[in-house]
């Protein structure tokens, strides 16, 4: 049976070490503060940026929440953008996805400075990521959470099969940038992949990213694999649950995340840490 990777209480001993961090800050006058940009009245989008206010608020960050109508034009959020761009106490700008259909959501990304860019969307931060340049970015916050787990756990990544299943901007890719930088042999796996299940096989780190249900049973995997879920998905019961079969993949793999209980709580964990670094950076380039 695998050693279940445990993202709810990586989040809390994440959350507890920002929290110190934010103390510390207060200390010397420097009071983080996030900005959420919500547009529209999509369900799952409040819940995230409720949660995503709460926790900020339980961690001393100061969180502003700009909940815009639905009818907001692209001229008009733009202009919200870029009075947070130019507000010096505001640190880290999040403008929650998905947009409505007449807004470019590349646009938005690319509009937020970089050095605000907290969910390190920014193609400044993308680049940054891809070269793996020593200095300080933002990276994509389900990734970083991720790694985070790989340290946690003390999975070492030098020369490991590791193969990424999906391709998004906001999972996939920077995912594989990561492993890479880790010095892992990455296979990014897409819809169009031919023999999937033959480098899935071969895998050591297997990290799935789809949004499709069970697309990885146990029978996919090599014995004692890791196995990262980031997928979240309903099933017939309405049950919240990930790419990956677990009851079989559990009993193949040397690690795995649960769904829920995994990747998903890591990843509002590392938004308020890098909320928190964000604040730290521009305080350093201050002085």
């Amino acid at each position: 049976m695998a050693q279940i990777i445990d993202g709810r209480a990586l989040a809390k001993k994440t959350n507890d070490e920002t929290k110190q961090m934010v103390t510390e800050l207060h200390s010397l006058g420097i009071k983080p503060c996030l900005a959420v940009i919500l547009v529209g009245d999509d369900q799952a989008s409040a819940r995230y940026v409720r949660n995503k206010h709460k926790k900020a608020e339980q961690l001393g960050i100061e969180s502003i929440v700009n909940h815009l109508p639905a009818e907001t034009t692209q001229t008009e959020l733009l202009k919200v953008v870029n009075q947070y761009n130019e507000d010096p106490t505001v640190d880290g700008i999040l403008v929650q996805s998905p947009l409505p259909k007449h807004i470019d959501e590349q646009l938005i990304t690319r509009t937020i400075k970089p050095e605000k860019d907290v969910d390190g969307f920014h193609p400044v931060n993308v680049g940054n990521l891809f070269l793996n340049e020593p200095k300080h970015y933002p990276v994509a916050c389900t990734p970083k959470g991720v790694m985070a787990m790989f340290e946690e756990y003390q999975i070492d990544l030098t020369g490991k099969k590791a193969v990424v299943i999906g391709r998004s901007s906001i999972v996939g890719r920077p995912m594989a940038a990561l492993l890479i930088n880790a010095n892992a042999t990455v296979t990014v796996l897409n819809h169009y992949s031919e023999d999937s299940k033959s480098f899935i096989k071969q895998a050591d780190i297997v990290i799935a990213a789809t949004g499709k249900l069970h697309m990885v049973s146990g029978d996919d995997l090599k014995v004692g694999a890791t196995v990262i879920d980031v997928g979240q998905n309903l099933n017939e019961a309405g049950k919240l649950v990930g790419d990956v079969d677990y009851d079989s993949a559990e009993k193949v793999a040397g690690y795995i995340t649960p769904v829920p209980g995994g990747v998903g709580p890591m990843t509002i964990a590392i938004l308020m840490r890098q909320t928190v670094e964000l604040a730290t950076w521009s305080a350093k380039d201050d002085h």
